[in-house]
């Protein structure tokens, strides 16, 4: 027995050391699959912010219609598309476009339109059975393939019939369709992409028939490579389908190639619903994903207990180390799945507050403009000053954003040149969601002021911003003093524009703060008094 004792003793500790780098390797594999998780929903949430932020541009030009009472020129409608600079901003937008309803016998009012608009002698095209019919009357950016395009009646197409009815009957809200095939690209293939439609209603009075629909068009290639192609690239091979999983529903298959290292188990499928119609959104790790442990660990740990096959004490030490590790990793993944789930929920309400703030300020922009001119050019800054806010949450996960930071960028936007020495001062102070968006369009709102009624060229460095924070605890308040040096005198205004109550409402009702100005012959000052909670 002593002969085989030493035999027994190596085969017992080997069959110790074996079964811990399978439970190693089990515990690999397992939080490289959580790990993996995380990053698909990560690129969920750039898929739908992206896609959330791209209809915006519908909801603004919606409510541009709705302040123009469903009634707008070509050369209106092409200088709002052109002072929102989609072009640069929305990726992968085809364009946009207006659909005229109308019933099928009132063609030639249609063909009207078109001569007025493009000048095209052009009835709407093709025959109908219907009763009426949505042809295109307005389209940004025009080419020669939208200009062919004009009068189509989409109301006659079976893939897009169904979503117009829907934007019908959904009394504004946007409809999408499934997959449809979009103009031509070089080598004469045309290209997937989808279409929205919204609602555009008549004047109170003028009957229960909408006046048309507003549309956007586009590339769904495009579309997703804008949003996952944004640093940090996320290590994951995407696949979109609309409604089932097949062919003809493939919305994108992204260029990176799946790992085929990875069981199908690491592969991770996520539903979102986009203007009405349920997406299925696919993930695989690709190449480039890393597991947060080497896959070489169990080897290692099984050749290090055979090299301690005499240790039985450190063996079985391993042992409930491993049973720890288990369990804190079941502990970890119950946690993750609430987490996400929590940050899911909290996504789509900051999305649906977003939007509702850009349809009150378009709302209200509209009300104080004097013409299209007037309203795009206030409208667009104010978005784009929103947008500079979103952007640094979105860079900090929803969690801070710095003062000065926020400054710098809405300063530089306005005056459009790096600011000087001297212009902002103040300590590190970070501000939370609802801080960050009511100071931004205050910044953008008092800079554009004060571009507008300063010394000229000389504005930006007439003028000192400083913050400091007081108090302790839970009474702690920011003190934000905006001075601008005016050697001609500022006079108090004698009525209140859009822009004053815009800043007002931030501070006192969405800040509960204070704001006081003061009118002198050196210029202007403004005090901001509001609590903190950094």
């Amino acid at each position: 027995m002593r002969k085989y004792f030493p035999s027994l003793i190596f085969v017992g500790v080997t069959l110790v050391s074996l079964t811990m780098a399978g439970l190693v390797y089990l515990a690999t594999i397992e939080a490289a699959r959580i790990k993996f998780q995380s990053v698909a929903d990560d690129a969920l949430n750039r898929i739908e912010g992206r896609i959330e932020f791209d209809l915006a541009l519908l909801h603004a030009t919606q409510a541009m219609f709705a302040a123009q009472k469903g009634n707008i020129s070509r050369d209106e409608f092409r200088a709002f598309f052109t002072s929102l600079g989609v072009a640069k901003g929305f990726s992968g937008l085809r364009g946009i476009g207006f659909l005229r309803f109308a019933e099928a016998s009132q063609d030639d009012a249609i063909t009207r339109d078109l001569k007025a608009g493009y000048g095209i002698d052009r009835k709407p095209f093709p025959q109908t059975s219907l009763n009426w019919r949505a042809p295109v009357v307005l389209f940004e950016p025009m080419s020669k393939a939208s200009l062919d395009a004009m009068g189509f009646d989409m109301a006659t197409d079976s893939l897009r019939r169904p979503a117009i009815e829907a934007a019908m009957a959904a009394k504004g809200d946007p409809r999408g369709t499934g997959r449809v095939l979009l103009g031509q690209s070089k080598d004469g293939v045309r290209e997937p992409g989808i279409l929205v439609f919204a609602r555009v209603d008549r004047p109170e009075g003028e009957g229960a028939a909408p006046a048309g629909f507003l549309y956007v068009a586009f590339r769904t290639a495009e579309l997703f490579q804008a949003a996952l192609g944004k640093a940090p690239l996320l290590p994951v091979a995407v696949e979109v389908f609309d409604g089932t999983r097949d062919d003809d529903s493939l919305l994108f298959r992204s260029q990176a190639r799946p790992d085929t290292g990875y069981a199908e188990a690491f592969s991770v499928t996520r539903e979102t619903t986009v203007a009405g119609r349920k997406w299925i959104v696919n993930f695989r790790p690709s190449t480039a994903f890393e597991p947060p442990s080497p896959r070489a660990a169990p080897l290692m740990l099984g050749l290090f207990g055979l090299v301690l096959a005499a240790a039985i004490a450190l063996v079985a030490r391993y042992q409930q180390r491993a049973y720890q590790v288990a369990a804190q990793l079941h502990e970890t993944t119950e946690k993750s799945l609430l987490e996400k789930e929590l940050m899911l929920q909290e996504m789509k309400h900051r999305i649906k507050n977003s939007i509702a703030r850009v349809l009150a300020m378009a709302r209200q922009t509209a009300s104080g403009a004097k013409d299209i001119e007037e309203f795009s050019a206030s409208f667009s800054a104010r978005l784009q000053a929103m947008a500079a806010s979103q952007d640094m949450l979105t860079r900090s996960r929803w969690q801070k954003a710095d003062l000065g930071e926020l400054l710098r960028t809405e300063l530089g936007q306005v005056f459009g040149k790096e600011l000087p020495e001297g212009v902002i001062a103040g300590q590190a102070v970070e501000l939370d969601e609802t801080t960050t968006q009511a100071l931004g369009l205050t910044f953008h709102e008092l800079a554009t002021n004060a571009l507008k009624y300063g010394d000229g060229d000389s504005s930006v460095g007439g003028l000192k911003v400083a913050w400091r924070l007081s108090g302790k605890g839970k009474g702690r308040r920011l003190l934000l003093s905006w001075t601008e040096r005016n050697v001609n005198g500022v006079t108090k205004p004698e009525k209140v524009g859009f822009g004053t109550k815009l800043i007002d409402m931030n501070i006192t009702r969405e800040l509960d703060g204070r704001i006081e100005r003061t009118y002198g012959a050196d210029g202007l000052k403004v005090e901001i008094d509001i609590p903190y909670r950094g």
